[in-house]
């Protein structure tokens, strides 16, 4: 069985404990004004799977400049969490829904931003022929899922943030800095893999 079938089979298990639940400041409590929103993690059908990352613009108000999933807040049209995750990602790279298999949602991630966000699996072809919104992403590409979930290149690091002290995880590979919410989801599938295995 490979990794995302591993993976997927590692959805329907218990949680483990050791998850992380947001990336909340320490001492700060985030309860009020929580925006649902969910975000595609796109697994590619190669023998070593790859996940689809994207790179948002510089000056968008949330998260600028940072590496994401495609993804984004729940409208009150959208069904479910998936529903949200695929038209999403087909806004943001043009990945149309009928080109992904949903393998099922994973365990939501509160950010301090104050979204809190569900990711939604599925598998998608390689070497689609994707294209960024003009607008909203500057960039995607393509990271290998075994790298990403792989605890030696999750490293967690602690700086301060509005005056508090947090402690975030941080994935690099080939010049790409991922970290933050996308990177604790990834941390997060991996010990959801890990628990499971």
């Amino acid at each position: 069985m490979n990794l995302a079938e591993r993976l997927r089979r590692a959805l329907d298990a218990p949680a483990p404990e050791d998850l992380l639940a947001g990336d909340l400041i320490e001492g700060a409590s985030v309860t009020d004004g929580i925006v649902p929103a969910a975000v595609l993690v796109a697994i590619t059908r190669r023998a070593e799977p790859g996940v689809l990352l994207t790179v948002r613009r510089e000056h968008l108000r949330t998260h600028a400049g940072q590496v994401a999933f495609p993804g984004g807040r729940i409208d009150p049209e959208d069904q479910h969490a998936a529903a949200a995750a695929l038209r999403e990602a087909e806004e943001e790279i043009g990945l149309p829904a009928s080109a992904v298999t949903l393998w099922g949602s994973a365990d939501p991630y509160r950010t301090v931003t104050g979204y809190e966000v569900t990711p939604v699996l599925g598998a998608v072809d390689p070497d689609l022929p994707l294209s960024p919104h003009e607008a909203e992403v500057a960039d995607w590409f393509e990271a290998p899922l075994a790298f990403l979930l792989d605890p030696a290149n999750q490293r967690a690091i602690e700086a301060e943030f509005r005056g508090r002290m947090r402690t975030y995880y941080q994935i690099d590979w080939e010049g790409r800095r991922i970290w933050g919410a996308t990177a604790a989801m990834l941390v997060n599938l991996s010990r959801r893999l890990n628990a499971w295995s």
